[in-house]
């Protein structure tokens, strides 16, 4: 007779969630399109008071869903740190005009032992069409109870780099 406790329910039923996740973002990955060209010139954001020139493609990230506040402030800093480092011009997401917005979703899950962090990042056109997403998977540090525990700086710091750096491939087809 097999037995089951409840610690070893919770722990499955944690990974069944966080697959059941990742099967319903593969179910809304669509066909990759390359940027269209944009037409006619785009208005020209500020961030703190400086001009952007109007024919620089810009990212507006909007909150992210999923993650904890203080997990997304800390991505938030990555992306920017490494969008300046490719040379990916972001904006305030609050009522700066963007060429593009970028949604983002994340998910943790976790065991004493391990855990992984799921992401995926939508980009966006003005009218809301998706034309590329970006996702993947992180491994984190065990943790018991909350696995957005286990999330390091490393962590955030990998799925910021590797989300650039597709965008910037993506940017350059």
């Amino acid at each position: 007779m097999l037995s089951f406790s409840s610690k070893n329910s919770y722990s499955v039923l944690r990974a069944a969630a966080g697959l059941l996740l990742l099967g319903f973002l593969a179910a809304c990955q669509s066909s990759t399109q390359t940027p269209a060209p944009i037409s006619g010139p785009v208005s020209a954001p500020s961030i703190a008071g400086q001009a952007v020139d109007e024919n620089v493609v810009t990212f507006a990230f909007e909150p992210f869903t999923g993650a904890p506040g203080n997990i997304a402030d800390e991505l938030s800093e990555y992306i920017g740190r490494e969008a300046r480092q490719q040379g990916i011009t972001l904006v305030r997401r609050v009522g700066a005009a963007a060429t593009y917005r970028v949604n983002g979703y994340l998910a943790a899950t976790g065991q004493p032992s391990n855990g992984t962090v799921f992401y995926v990042f939508d980009i966006v056109d003005a009218n809301g069409s998706r034309l590329k997403r970006i996702s993947g998977t992180e491994s984190t540090g065990g943790a018991s109870g909350d696995p957005w525990q286990a999330v390091s700086s490393s962590t955030l710091s990998r799925i910021a780099t590797r989300s650039m750096v597709e965008i910037e491939a993506w940017l350059n087809r």
